[in-house]
């Protein structure tokens, strides 16, 4: 059996900031039905800490200031390694900031000992246990493959980093390249350096064997100027080794309160009730979304005109940019059929998916996306942009998709406020015609959005990296 390691900063139930943490805990499951045993490593946080703890430990001594130990518990059905360092971890605010909002000024230190510790855990291994393959998450686990070669370990254990955004790279400064216990023969522009910093991503963009992204769209967006950050042309370089593997949903956990249009009635006209919107002929239409200009919601604001004039309705529940947060404050102030919730809820999502007519996530870029899949899932029609992962997984009403009875949703492209303006408009024309949406909706209900596909290339691909025979 397969043995692989997944390194992450966050993992679903236990802690979550974005859809990474759905995507580490969702994976060791779906594997498994492929022959692959997964571990997953996790920073000790309290919260992973009450999980973990009081299970069989090892010293790891000092690290960064403090001791640590590995600690194995149990997540569901699966192992749980979790790095006990509270000099590290236990703290209030965020698992990246702390109550100020700002980010832990020693995070560089923070998941370089996360790194060093699935490097060692892969080199050494436990009494019983020992990876084939680590399965590294984004910057924070980005360290990981230098450490791996600092130990001479490269030539049993394979190295996998998977790109959730490459907007989050990890910098540090270049002071700290001893304090991190890193080689100064990396700091070069073939290495890790960028911009005389330390990137983590990059350094594991250099040093992994294969290097992946959660969707086939946005790999191939990542080649280019636009949207790799600054690190296109490494990535152009190692082509060959980058592919797309779209993320999924777990199923059973996202399964709507209902079969069809007739069922999800009454769940809108709750939704209705819960933000206080009067009746109205037109689409309940649902964010769920940080509120940055990444997402796009600076362009539905310009855009909205064109919903509510069409007898549309919006509920937003995010939060994020204070400018964008007061903007939809005042909208939902001077309209009555523009209801805002500043925050994030997972029970209230679940009952906006439910009673939603359309989810819109008109986002600049998005590497997969979750949201359109849980709407897809809930019947509630994504309207999206076209790029990454939201390319990959919704079915534009095209003349094409309409005609081969196939469309799930509404792409609009380029990605600017007159397009999304457009696209608002035939959504409202869409839903005019009730048997063509249902039609849509049933589309959508039955599209594949679980992680069999995807799991069974993330088992071929680990097989295809394995050093072990």
């Amino acid at each position: 059996m397969m043995k692989v390691l997944s390194v992450a900063s966050e993992c679903v139930p236990l802690v979550k900031t974005g859809g990474l943490a759905d995507v580490a805990g969702a994976l060791p499951g779906a594997l498994a039905r492929h022959g692959v045993e997964m571990r997953t490593l996790l920073p000790g946080y309290p919260a992973v800490m009450a999980e973990a703890d009081g299970g069989r430990a090892r010293d790891l001594g000092s690290l960064f200031g403090g001791p640590a130990r590995l600690v194995e518990g149990r997540l569901g059905d699966t192992v749980l390694y979790a790095l006990d360092a509270p000099h590290l971890y236990d703290r209030d605010g965020t698992i990246y900031a702390g109550p100020d909002g700002r980010d832990w000024p020693d995070n560089p230190q923070r998941f370089a000992a996360l790194s060093m510790t699935a490097a060692r855990l892969a080199a050494e291994g436990t009494d019983d246990w020992r990876p084939d393959v680590l399965h590294l998450h984004d910057w924070q686990a980005g360290l990981a493959p230098v450490y791996l070669s600092e130990m001479d370990a490269t030539a049993r254990v394979a190295t996998l980093v998977t790109i959730h955004n490459v907007a989050f790279q990890g910098l540090a400064p270049a002071s700290l390249m001893d304090v991190l216990r890193l080689p100064r023969t990396g700091f070069t522009p073939e290495g890790f350096e960028y911009w005389g910093q330390i990137s983590a991503l990059k350094a594991g963009l250099v040093y992994a064997d294969a290097i992946n992204t959660v969707s086939p769209t946005y790999a191939s967006e990542l080649l280019t100027q636009d949207f790799g950050m600054g690190l296109d042309g490494l990535l152009r370089s190692r082509q060959s080794k980058l592919c797309g593997i779209l993320n999924g949903i777990d199923e059973e956990a996202w399964t709507p309160p209902y079969r069809n249009a007739r069922g999800k009635a009454k769940h809108t006209r709750a939704l209705r009730d819960e933000f206080g919107l009067p009746e109205r002929e037109g689409p309940l239409c649902v964010v769920i979304s940080r509120l940055t200009e990444q997402k796009g919601l600076d362009m539905l604001l310009d855009a909205l005109p064109a919903l509510l004039d069409g007898g549309g309705q919006l509920a937003l529940l995010g939060s994020g940019d204070t400018r964008l947060e007061s903007a939809y404050r005042d909208l939902a102030a001077a309209h009555p059929h523009v209801s805002v919730r500043i925050g994030y809820n997972e029970a209230l999502s679940r009952r906006m998916l439910a009673g939603g007519d359309a989810i819109l996530v008109p986002s600049r870029f998005e590497p997969c996306g979750l949201t359109q899949l849980y709407g897809l899932r809930y019947g509630t029609l994504p309207l999206v942009a076209l790029t990454g992962g939201l390319a990959d997984t919704v079915i534009n009403a095209s003349p094409a998709g309409l005609a081969a009875g196939a469309a799930t949703g509404l792409q609009f492209y380029p990605v600017n406020a007159d397009t999304l303006t457009q696209a608002l408009v035939k959504l409202t024309t869409l839903w005019a015609d009730r048997a063509l949406w249902q039609k849509m909706m049933r589309n959508a209900m039955a599209h594949p959005v679980g992680w069999d596909v995807s799991a069974r290339a993330y088992a071929d691909l680990y097989a295809s990296l394995s050093k072990t025979a």
